[in-house]
């Protein structure tokens, strides 16, 4: 396995799907992680690939409970009175070393674990390979033995349950259900596989430029999933435009180029991306609700 891997991601459908080998899970607000223990330490990945242990030391130094040669997939979320703080979230990944150890101890993180891709007494890397059900009886077994705060979703086989699930839990924080074939391999990058309906009525967007200062930039430069060419944003509200700006500060500049409607902008080589409105698609304004 190379790392950083290609996370797996879920397609956005209407509705769960049917029959008797999907699996669902609950899915929370928070920052998709891969976190890996090596014979060394630990190192935790973002959905991009960069490194961000450093961030998340309050996942860090639990995790090295888990045995050498462990690879998980989940996400990073921080809870506030009982419901999960994207915000939170949000804050601790744009924030400096210094500040990011001042908002651990103040909100500590859990990591909400859904998949395992290698453990040394299971296969080893060759875990990813196997049906989706057995990696699940892997993963709770595992993270049994650590406890908070790492710990499994919850999961069920019961399209009812998981129905119950996505219409009572959304004030605490849970955005929608995440259905699974139980038979499936891990499908590092597709989007083929797993299934997702969410109450945010949003789709993903690569950023690959921007207007205005680097820090603070005024529009975005977005490739939506489903189109070919960069388009731009609708303008950013100061607070966004200052946390985009932070997780933008370090992107190499691939110099100036011009989007559909002719206007410039300064392009970008990141792999940061941000969830924009749907129906803002090829013929709407692009408002962007946050980075992913």
């Amino acid at each position: 396995m190379e790392f950083p891997i290609r996370p797996a991601l879920a397609r956005a459908v209407p509705t769960l799907p049917t029959g008797p080998d999907w699996h669902f899970e609950i899915k929370l607000d928070g920052h998709r992680m891969i976190l890996r223990r090596t014979e060394d330490g630990v190192i935790c990945y973002s959905r991009t690939g960069r490194t961000v242990t450093s961030h998340w030391m309050d996942l860090a130094v639990p995790a090295l409970a888990l045995p050498p040669g462990t690879t998980l997939d989940g996400e990073a979320v921080i809870w506030n009175g009982g419901t999960v703080d994207f915000g939170a979230v949000q804050a601790r990944a744009a924030s400096t070393l210094d500040r990011a150890r001042a908002l651990a101890a103040r909100l500590p993180a859990t990591y909400a674990a859904f998949d395992v891709l290698a453990h040394p007494d299971h296969g080893g890397d060759a875990l990813a390979a196997r049906p989706y059900t057995e990696r699940r009886t892997v993963l709770v077994d595992v993270l049994a033995a650590i406890g908070p705060p790492l710990q499994p979703v919850l999961a069920t086989a019961d399209r009812d349950t998981a129905l119950q699930w996505y219409e009572t839990l959304q004030p605490q924080g849970v955005e929608g259900i995440v259905a699974k074939p139980g038979g499936s391999p891990y499908p590092f990058g597709g989007r083929t596989v797993w299934r997702k309906v969410r109450h945010a009525d949003t789709t993903d967007a690569r950023v690959v430029g921007t207007v205005g200062p680097r820090r603070r930039p005024r529009r975005l430069a977005l490739l939506p999933d489903t189109e070919s060419r960069p388009r731009l944003s609708a303008p950013l509200d100061t607070a966004l435009a200052a946390r985009l700006g932070a997780l933008l500060a370090d992107a190499p500049a691939t110099g100036e180029h011009r989007a559909t409607s002719g206007e410039t902008y300064t392009g970008l080589a990141t792999g940061l991306v941000v969830e924009v409105l749907a129906g803002t698609g090829r013929h709407g304004t692009l408002n962007v609700v946050r980075a992913r």
